[in-house]
């Protein structure tokens, strides 16, 4: 039996962009305090969420026309093609306990078939890096790594929510539609949008719903939207994208200095 996602803090501390800040989940501050720090902590920019940042749309209620579903089915069929891809991103979070969003740039990497890499901030404040028995979660300042493993026991909710870190890359619609159901499409000014929600009852409690977005024209992923459970929203927009180039393999095997400090946060 999977364990409730709320008895894993340091998978939503993650996923809500404080794992910068490991001391603050273990704080014993009053309600004032602690919701005062933690805005504090989300005003910072360059915050590592990569979590294929989403945030959801407010869109129509669902459409089953067969051109709509002939245009999703058209972009999957496209991902076949796609081994390589990178481009540069500009990650914004809309937090209810802030009057303006955050905004960072930076850039992601993919290789099929689940290798990617996420640089947030310039020069990058995080990077995280999916390997495929691990994830690493980089902070260059702090020289400190942070290790999520894929596989063993200690995977099962965390692995569960890393599936939305690929939603914007499915292989197939069989993929697409084991990890998510569909619920509304709408197409305008040649974007199409399509908004997911997580099977994964653990994910879906940590992110309700999820929206992706492809040109009509050419396939490629122009943004990718996530709704978290407390209303707050983070999207990713995605431009000079660059298909199947090559790609250094070293950018997914990062060269970790002898004075990193490497923590398991899963096994505490």
């Amino acid at each position: 039996m999977i364990a409730p996602l709320d008895s894993f803090p340091r998978i939503r501390a993650l996923a809500l962009g404080l794992a910068h800040y490991p001391g603050l989940l273990r704080s014993r501050v009053g309600s004032s305090g602690r919701t005062k720090a933690r805005a504090n902590v989300r005003s910072r920019t360059g915050r590592w969420l990569c979590l294929l940042a989403f945030s959801f749309a407010a869109l129509s209620a669902p459409v089953r026309s067969a051109e709509i579903d002939a245009t999703l089915a058209a972009w999957l069929n496209a991902q076949t093609n796609l081994q390589t891809w990178t481009a540069r991103v500009t990650q914004t979070r809309s937090l209810k306990s802030l009057a303006k969003p955050l905004v960072a740039q930076g850039r992601v990497w993919f290789a099929a078939p689940k290798q990617f890499r996420w640089e947030i901030g310039e020069p990058a404040v995080t990077i995280a890096v999916r390997q495929p028995d691990q994830m690493l979660v980089i902070y260059p300042k702090l020289k400190r790594i942070e290790r999520y493993p894929l596989t063993g026991t200690q995977a099962g909710p965390w692995k569960d929510t890393l599936s939305l870190l690929e939603a914007g890359f499915p292989r197939s619609s069989a993929e697409l539609e084991a990890r998510f159901k569909v619920i509304a499409q709408s197409a305008s000014n040649g974007v199409h949008e399509v908004v997911l929600q997580p099977k994964s009852a653990s994910a879906q409690r940590l992110m309700p719903r999820i929206t992706i977005a492809f040109a009509t024209a050419d396939f490629a992923l122009r943004a990718t939207e996530l709704q978290f459970a407390d209303g707050s929203l983070l999207r990713n927009d995605f431009t000079n994208p660059e298909f199947n180039p090559k790609l250094d393999p070293l950018l997914f095997e990062p060269k970790l200095e002898a004075d990193y400090r490497m923590v398991d946060p899963l096994s505490r």
